[in-house]
């Protein structure tokens, strides 16, 4: 693999040289006023990519799978009764923590390409009229199979029926990088990582908490000292940690959130889609098809794409990677070997697009499926030449 070529997984995605630079710092006393100024202006820049103005913030140590625990282990008791849908590996992971939590798992199966279905959500909620469903929880984008499902409507959908259900979102692989309305769509809890839209390595958690969740946090009974809240809100009152923190990683997400509110948030959401467009575009070129079944369901951050029957979708990342050098994503769970993954999120630009989608059509040139060669690259650059390039290339 060469360290020269951008990475196309999902996350952890590339990272831009300043915030190589922002991690990479000498050590400091993180009990001192200086660790404070590093902390505290990265939480205010977490808040306003959440878009909130109420929620707590929390930065924990940890991958996207301890905030997950982090969630459920501050709000709820061993015995709950939970909501989840099932529609990729990454929420069946959640499932999974859940249940060994000892919580009462209610799984919403649903189709490995399809969103969550607000009004199914709906149903459930208004025939618990003993009110047992203490939380619901939805992946906001399925990494393993590309599909984006609507928060918004499923908020609304929590909401219409008046159920006291704390609604918690799993936002890894798409906070920093669409657009999350935390306040807006009523989301209680959001789950995101540092190694995805924030552009840095792995190794950081983080939540927002609304004020139900932090009432939660009072009665919830699941065991917790390493993820607990509230020894993490004290250490921040004295400008440190309950332990010893990530301290340049907290540096790099400071800057990282300053990164992204000067391309401002819009700016940052517009570029994301542009570049899943492209992708999109050379997909349909090569005569494949996404996982996701509906336009509606198709993830801005990464395409998860289905290679014809018989033929192991696993050998294009294999081959790209030992022969070219450029890593792409397998197919996880029920889609392992069905379909290959190109995340196009972080730190990403429509040439460096162009380059993962050329590497994958040679690979699959070279693997033998009938894919014209340059097809999807033409049609790429016919979705990119008309984004913001053109009023560059009108100045010029």
């Amino acid at each position: 693999m060469s360290f020269q070529n951008p990475v196309f997984i999902p996350g952890p995605t590339n990272i831009p040289e300043n915030l190589r630079k922002a991690c990479d710092m000498p050590t400091i006393d993180h009990r001192s006023p200086l660790f404070g100024s590093i902390l505290h202006p990265a939480l205010d820049g977490v808040r306003q990519i959440l878009k909130t103005t109420k929620a707590e913030v929390f930065i924990f140590p940890a991958s996207g799978t301890g905030g997950w625990e982090t969630a459920i282990t501050n709000t709820l008791s061993a015995g709950d009764t939970i909501l989840v849908a099932r529609n990729g590996m990454f929420s069946h992971r959640w499932i999974d923590l859940c249940e060994r939590h000892g919580l009462n798992v209610q799984i919403v199966e649903t189709n490995w390409g399809d969103g969550i279905s607000a009004e199914k959500y709906a149903e459930i909620l208004s025939k618990d009229k003993a009110l047992k469903i203490k939380a619901v929880l939805a992946t906001h984008n399925e990494t393993a199979t590309g599909v984006k499902s609507d928060i918004a409507s499923i908020g609304r959908a929590v909401k219409s029926v008046n159920h006291p259900a704390l609604f918690m979102v799993d936002g890894v692989s798409s906070i920093g990088s669409m657009d999350f309305q935390f306040d807006n769509w009523g989301v209680d809890v959001a789950v995101t990582g540092s190694q995805k839209g924030f552009m840095l390595p792995a190794g950081l958690a983080i939540l927002g908490f609304s004020e139900r969740a932090m009432a939660a946090t009072k009665s919830g009974t699941l065991h917790r000292t390493f993820f607990d809240v509230h020894d993490m809100q004290a250490g921040y009152a004295n400008n440190a940690y309950p332990y010893t923190p990530a301290v340049g990683l907290m540096n790099g997400l400071n800057e990282a959130c300053k990164m992204l509110l000067d391309e401002g948030l819009d700016n940052v959401f517009a570029r994301h889609t542009r570049i899943a467009s492209g992708v999109r575009a050379a997909v349909s070129a090569w005569g494949l098809e996404l996982c996701a079944t509906a336009p509606e369901f198709y993830s801005d951050t990464v395409s998860a794409i289905r290679t014809p029957a018989g033929f192991n979708a696993t050998d294009i990342v294999t081959h790209a990677a030992e022969t070219y050098g450029v890593a792409f994503g397998v197919g996880l769970g029920e889609v392992a070997g069905k379909v290959f993954r190109i995340g196009h999120l972080g730190s990403l630009t429509d040439v460096m697009a162009l380059s993962g989608i050329a590497t994958a059509e040679m690979c699959m040139v070279d693997l033998g499926l009938d894919i014209e060669l340059g097809s999807g690259v033409a049609a790429a650059q016919e979705v990119y030449r008309a984004g913001p390039a053109i009023e560059n290339r009108k100045v010029a």
